[in-house]
């Protein structure tokens, strides 16, 4: 039997190229798992707020998950365990996350400004990120698919500016390092109205969170 009818071996046939685990493209969620443990860290005084801000910026800048796995490898959340395999999986962050197949809406604001507004469907999460930027969310005019909708807000020497009808609910809180996270809470009369919950943290910077007095919804739940 020739080389060429050999069992196994086909003509052109080329073996399989794989991609090191490394090298796999990082999703916006991997990023947002990372920035979740460095925000934490930076709570706990493991980083500082120079620190912090340089691996942030790494964060949205970083291609694939080999490029994220360092910026947290030497915090404890990051850590990984030296007798199994070198896989990187951000855990998931302390606030509630949009359920399975729901991206969910995001806002980023590097060195520059982002905002939404207007009338729309407003989701189950929206996460808010502002660097050197500021943000505007403006949900006077959103029609709630969800009773609760998380926030979730971090400004690093930024700004975010959230805005809620005065007819719903407004929870929730943060930390401000150096800078101011205000959440000014309201409870609804309508016990059935969207609660709005904020949360994240504030840098060198600002969240302001409040209702937008003479807005209200006509239909609480978009129906």
């Amino acid at each position: 039997m020739d080389e060429k009818s050999s069992p196994g071996k086909q003509p052109g046939h080329r073996p399989e190229r794989t991609v090191a685990e490394a090298d796999v493209r990082a999703s916006d969620a991997d990023r947002d798992g990372v920035a979740e443990i460095l925000r934490e860290a930076l709570a706990e005084g493991r980083l500082d707020t120079e620190e912090h801000a340089e691996r942030i910026d790494s964060v949205y800048r970083a291609r694939t998950v080999g490029e994220l796995a360092p910026l947290v490898r030497d915090l404890p959340a990051g850590r990984q365990d030296a007798s199994g395999p070198r896989t990187f999986a951000p855990p998931l962050p302390a606030s509630p996350r949009p359920p399975h197949g729901e991206r969910g809406e995001r806002l980023f604001a590097v060195f520059g400004g982002a905002s939404r507004r207007g009338r729309r469907r407003i989701g189950p999460g929206v996460r808010a990120f502002a660097l050197f930027g500021g943000v505007e969310l403006d949900l006077t005019e959103a029609l709630f698919d969800q009773r609760e909708v998380v926030v979730s807000a971090t400004a690093l020497f930024g700004g975010i500016e959230i805005r809620v009808p005065e007819n719903v609910t407004l929870r929730g809180g943060g930390t401000g390092v150096m800078g101011r996270y205000d959440v000014r809470p309201q409870e609804s009369d309508d016990p059935e109205a969207p609660v709005v919950v904020v949360r994240g943290a504030a840098v060198f910077g600002g969240v302001e969170a409040r209702p937008r007095r003479g807005k209200r919804l006509r239909d609480l739940r978009g129906r």
